[in-house]
């Protein structure tokens, strides 16, 4: 990578960051501790994950969008509930497991370090199909300080449609070549490569608990690949 063209990175935060499935999986066993019932909560976990994941990708492509995040994480929880027979899960619960869980994932341990770090030197933002207020609770709850925070909720096109990542390089005054898109998902650093974002991998390979990620192993095209982000600091920065 040609550290001189980049300004600004761009954060994938829900997976890359914040650690959905030990939120998510806690809450769905509490409640479940709670009614004395016993499932497996890391399958429904991954499951409510890859549906409200579903439920969010290239949202806004054909209409403006009719939800957030928040809004696609209650519909899976109740459709779950349902489908499992959760019948004794009350409003209060679904709301614990779809709403407060993830205003309080917790970020994976190795970042919270490395963000003042890659600040340091370039203007460091969230760029995320999270809704606003999910990323503003995530960033006091870990003590995060993001420069600033891009939401699909506002830009009104959900990645991995290519106008999202253009707005946000518009909105940095930035021409696309002059950011780096960070993420451990192929997808995601695939569309931003397509509009002309530099991309780095990060391997997370817990994120989906005790699942192999969906896509473990980077594309060979990315322009960082990297295992942790004192690594990521490192390459950026030349500083661990």
């Amino acid at each position: 990578m040609t550290l001189q063209t980049v300004s600004a990175l761009t954060f994938d935060t829900g997976g890359t960051v914040l650690d959905w499935h030990t939120g998510f999986r806690t809450a769905f066993e509490n409640v479940g501790n709670k009614h004395g019932i016993a499932k497996d909560w890391r399958a429904i976990t991954n499951e409510l994950r890859r549906r409200s994941l579903k439920a969010m990708l290239k949202l806004g492509e054909h209409e403006p969008p009719a939800y957030t995040f928040d809004g696609a994480h209650r519909a899976a929880v109740e459709a779950l509930v349902k489908e499992h027979g959760l019948s004794a899960f009350t409003e209060d619960d679904i709301r614990a497991i779809a709403y407060d869980a993830p205003h309080n994932f917790k970020a994976w341990p190795d970042f919270p370090e490395a963000l003042p770090k890659l600040r340091s030197r370039f203007i460091v933002a969230s760029f995320t199909i999270l809704s606003y207020r999910l990323i503003i609770d995530t960033a006091k709850r870990n003590g995060l300080s993001w420069d600033a925070v891009f939401s699909c909720e506002g830009i009104g096109k959900y990645k991995i449609l290519p106008e999202s990542y253009l707005t946000v390089a518009e909105y940095l005054q930035l021409d696309p070549g002059q950011v780096c898109m960070v993420a451990c998902h192929n997808f995601d650093l695939d569309a931003a490569k397509a509009v002309g974002f530099k991309t780095a991998f990060v391997r997370r390979p817990d994120e989906w608990g005790h699942e192999t990620p969906p896509d473990p192993d980077p594309n060979p095209h990315h322009d960082i690949i990297v295992d942790s982000f004192p690594e990521l600091v490192e390459a950026l920065t030349g500083n661990a």
